[in-house]
């Protein structure tokens, strides 16, 4: 990884790099393990700042895909507040400049769709995070193929199920504009049609067909507010 960063750095302009800790791949049970006591706290963040100065990062980013209670939710709130505090600390102490502390979230500060209710800690994610990157995308595909439909959807006229609306929660719950990075799918998905003659938007599709156009996923982060990162 370092001479990935190294080679980062010469570019010009320079190009900043930060560490994200994916939990998309993993059960959601890791993260929830890493974040519900002091000492599991404590030993993760030593460890992520640790490899983030070895490899020359300047930021740390956490993908939790997601914190499945509420409870989930206050521990979360608690892991960025004692993870600012030691990048703070680092960062006086090593008289290098702090880290970047990011989290790639759920398109909205609300799981508006689950059975369990529960919402974002908006007041430490302001205080603790410098952005935070919503996943704007995977709205549609092989878990529910009965019709077509816009897996990135920007506006929605029928349901809440879109980045505009996605992306207005965040606001409400007390997450500023500069602070929200919206992801943006960089590969499509398509569908059997059931009747040729019918392709439009939430037209009827062979069940369980779903075919993704490119393998593996990326984010480009745009922000909504007045900031780029790349």
């Amino acid at each position: 990884m370092g001479n990935f960063t190294t080679t980062l750095h010469t570019e010009r302009p320079p190009t900043k790099a930060l560490l994200s800790i994916r939990g998309g791949v993993s059960s959601p049970d890791t993260f929830a393990t890493i974040a519900s006591t002091p000492d599991n706290r404590a030993a993760f963040i030593k460890s992520s700042i640790g490899v983030a100065r070895k490899y020359d990062f300047v930021g740390l980013d956490v993908d939790w895909e997601f914190p499945p209670t509420p409870q989930d939710m206050s521990n979360l709130a608690v892991l960025f507040s004692a993870w600012r505090a030691a990048i703070d600390m680092e960062s006086n102490a090593s008289g290098k400049p702090q880290l970047l502390l990011s989290a790639a979230v759920y398109i909205a500060s609300n799981f508006f769709l689950s059975s369990t209710a529960r919402t974002y800690p908006g007041d430490a994610i302001l205080k603790n995070l410098d952005f935070e990157n919503p996943m704007c995308y995977d709205y549609r595909g092989a878990w529910d193929a009965s019709v077509t439909g816009a897996q990135a959807l920007l506006f929605g006229k029928a349901s809440n199920i879109s980045t505009s609306h996605g992306i207005s929660t965040w606001i409400q719950n007390g997450v500023p504009q500069e602070k929200l990075v919206m992801g943006m799918p960089m590969y499509g998905r398509t569908w059997q049609l059931k009747d040729p003659r019918y392709h439009g938007i939430g037209d009827p599709v062979q069940l369980n067909w779903t075919r993704q156009c490119r393998q593996g996923r990326s984010q480009k982060k745009m922000s909504v507010g007045s900031k780029l990162y790349l």
